[in-house]
């Protein structure tokens, strides 16, 4: 198991050099200027190229910061000076025919998990002038992670490689190929390819060509080796492996497609990406301008320069792979001096439980909990446990530890630096934008406090160097600073010099009666009567009998509805056609009027006499006599003569839906845009 921190400089596994125009360095070599120096005239005078070599990796770009160099390093790159001053075999400058892999159901891959198996593929390898390498690499519970497999391919045969034997050293032997400058080798992505095969297996890559690189060169939709994959072969790639526990022994057979698939294919994609390199590049134009193959090979040459060194953790500046200012360069979060104590506090905890348990830091502390708790900053056990949801194993165990360390680190906060200055010292390019908005913004708060405050005060509160003070005001204070107390005495209103206004109308005097709802409208009645001084005196009403038959008094009502509407239509027509009526007209119309107005009366008797009998008494409905009524819950037994009399009674339930109209026939079907409902 590793211990997993290692302080002193990474020595590489090399024991032996293939390939090699420069001995390997045996010791580390200081950093300093002086040592530096020493040991690049070193290299000269070892060099078989004499002072004709020359370390590119001095004159690197801010855009290649990341490939290794020899500043700063305690152990130089093994295969530094051939990497620089490598060739490529003119082989990847001649535009070729692709040559088509092999199906890959009526072929198979070949297990290497002995020795002798290895030596084997050894020699089958060193035949050949192009190779396609690929890793499957584990780090969801393992700190700095391990290589479990490599896959190797040629033009013919498909092996993989168990990286989990006890004699994985020994794969070193591998760099007979893996540096050889006749075999170009083909990687898909090798930016921890390079490293996690030197930090494990020691070995170099020397003749490295990126298919990603080649991608962003041609300026491909996608770059990922699942968008190659079905662009060139239609084959789709299972990427639902890809995050798979590749430490399982024996590997399942769905594992191993997989893994082969990544390297049976990739020569292949090569073979037309290279081409179409060629066709977009002009090599006639000097400094490699427009030579595309060249720049995708400088690239590669890069991923192969990278150089592993041990994980340290510096809580100061966050460097490092696994350093906190990665992690808050690239999530947008303001933090206040607490806040930001506590997230450096949280960040260096969860590096050491990851070393001391050998876990993954996502698996101790996901990056989305490391923001939430150091925004909330919670000071007790409940508090971190709510706040931290879900929470991991660790973090439950060790509760205790974490409120401990947030409590110290709030505590250290108070004076510590603010987040944006720090990052600011760290990388000024980077945060100059933010730090000067943060600025802007504080000298504009302080301009308006400046203008209020006496000259001493404001001298006294005025920015130096250019730095604009902190200002820890409250968010909320018992008095202004410019207008006193916030809660003070409604002032009295003066008394005003102005004389009343006087209105030419006066206004009635505001009362409780002015407020009070408001009468409603009177009615014409209302404004008759009131205008009529002696209204006239009501006519004695006739005696009439209340005393009415509920259903005598519906049954009259429908019909003196009817009379009543016949009534005022001929009202209506007898008014408007008085004036043309004459003399006979007029008798005609009135003997019409009496011969309805007698049939409606014999109408209104007839109605009436159902309601009475002949003795002129109200009929009076029989009472039902439930004693002679039949049982419901026993009811009388039938005689077998009714029973065949209801046996032959056949009750048809759908003849009344016979009567129903009739459905559209099948032959008239509804068409779009057209409807059968009427026909022309």
């Amino acid at each position: 198991m590793p211990t997993n921190r290692e302080a002193a400089p990474f020595r590489p596994l090399l024991l032996s050099k293939p390939h090699s125009k420069v001995v390997l360095e045996a010791e580390p070599v200081p950093a300093d200027e002086e040592s530096r120096s020493q040991f690049v005239r070193h290299l000269f005078l070892h060099s078989p190229l004499g002072l004709d070599y020359q370390p590119k990796h001095i004159k690197q770009s801010p855009r290649n910061r990341h490939a290794a160099t020899y500043i700063g390093r305690s152990y130089p790159h093994p295969y530094q000076l051939e990497i620089d001053n490598y060739t490529y075999p003119p082989t990847v400058y001649t535009h070729a025919e692709p040559i088509k892999y092999h199906p890959f159901e009526s072929t198979t891959a070949t297990w290497v998990d002995t020795e002798e198996a290895l030596d084997e593929m050894l020699q089958e390898l060193k035949k050949a002038d192009v190779i396609a390498v690929d890793l499957e690499h584990h780090d969801a519970r393992s700190y700095i992670g391990i290589v479990c497999l490599m896959q190797i391919s040629t033009r013919d045969r498909d092996w993989i490689v168990d990286t989990l034997k006890p004699w994985r050293r020994k794969l070193q032997c591998l760099n007979e190929v893996f540096t050889d400058p006749s075999i170009v080798k083909v990687l898909h992505g090798a930016h921890m390819d390079s490293i996690w095969l030197q930090r494990d297996l020691g070995l170099y890559l020397v003749g490295l060509f990126d298919t990603h690189h080649a991608s962003r060169a041609l300026g491909y939709q996608g770059g990922s080796y699942a968008f190659l994959l079905q662009k060139f072969t239609g084959v789709q790639a299972q990427k639902q492996y890809q995050t798979a526990d590749w430490r399982i022994r024996p590997l399942p057979k769905e594992l191993v497609d997989y893994a082969r698939s990544d390297t049976h294919y990739l020569m292949y994609i090569y073979d037309n990406m290279r081409n179409d390199l060629i066709e977009r590049s002009d090599f006639g134009v000097p400094n490699h301008e427009k030579d595309k193959v060249h720049d995708v090979c400088e690239r590669s040459k890069e991923y192969a320069l990278q150089r592993y060194e041990h994980p340290i953790y510096d809580l100061e500046t966050g460097s490092g792979p696994g350093g906190w200012y990665k992690l808050l360069s690239r999530t947008p979060a303001n933090f206040t001096k607490q806040q930001f104590a506590v997230f450096r506090s949280l960040h260096q905890w969860r590096d050491e439980a990851a070393r001391e348990q050998d876990d993954s830091i996502n698996y101790i502390m996901p990056n989305h909990l490391l923001f939430t708790i150091a925004r909330a900053s919670p000071t007790t056990r409940a508090e971190l446990l709510s706040t931290a949801q879900p929470a991991t194993q660790t973090i439950r165990l060790r509760t205790d530890e974490l409120v401990a360390t947030i409590a110290r680190a709030k505590k250290e906060g108070e004076s510590g630096p603010e987040m944006l200055e720090l990052l600011a010292q760290i990388d000024p390019h980077h945060f100059k934008k933010a730090v000067e908005k943060a600025a802007a913004e504080r000298a504009s708060t302080f301009e308006g406090v400046a203008t209020y405050l006496p000259n001493k005060q404001a001298q006294k509160a005025a920015p130096t160097n250019g730095i604009l003070p902190h200002m820890d005001l409250p968010l909320r204070s018992a008095s202004s600073m410019f207008w006193g107390a916030a809660q003070q005495q409604q002032q009295k209103r003066p008394e005003s010099n102005v004389p009343d206004v006087q209105l030419s109308v006066p206004l009635p005097p505001l009362t409780a009666e002015v407020f009070a709802e408001a009468p409603t409208a009177p009615t014409h009645e209302q404004l008759v009567s009131r205008s009529s001084p002696d209204p006239p005196a009501p006519e004695a009403e006739e005696d009439v009998d209340d005393t009415f038959i509920l259903k005598q008094l519906g049954n009259i009502g429908k019909k003196r509805k009817h009379a009543a509407a016949a009534d005022e239509a001929d009202t209506m027509a007898t008014q408007s056609d008085i004036v043309a009526l004459t003399s006979a007209d007029k008798a005609k119309a009135d003997r019409k009027k009496a011969k309805k107005d007698a049939k409606r009366a014999a109408s209104v008797h007839k109605s009436a006499n159902d309601m009475v009998d002949v003795d002129g008494e109200e009929a009076e409905e029989e009472a039902y006599d439930y004693s002679t009524a039949p049982s419901v819950l026993n009811p009388p037994k039938m005689t077998r003569e009714e029973m065949k009399a209801k046996q032959k009674k056949v009750v048809d339930p759908y003849k009344k839906s016979m009567d129903a109209p009739k459905g559209l026939a099948r032959g008239q079907r509804e068409r779009a845009g057209r409807s059968r409902t009427f026909k022309s």
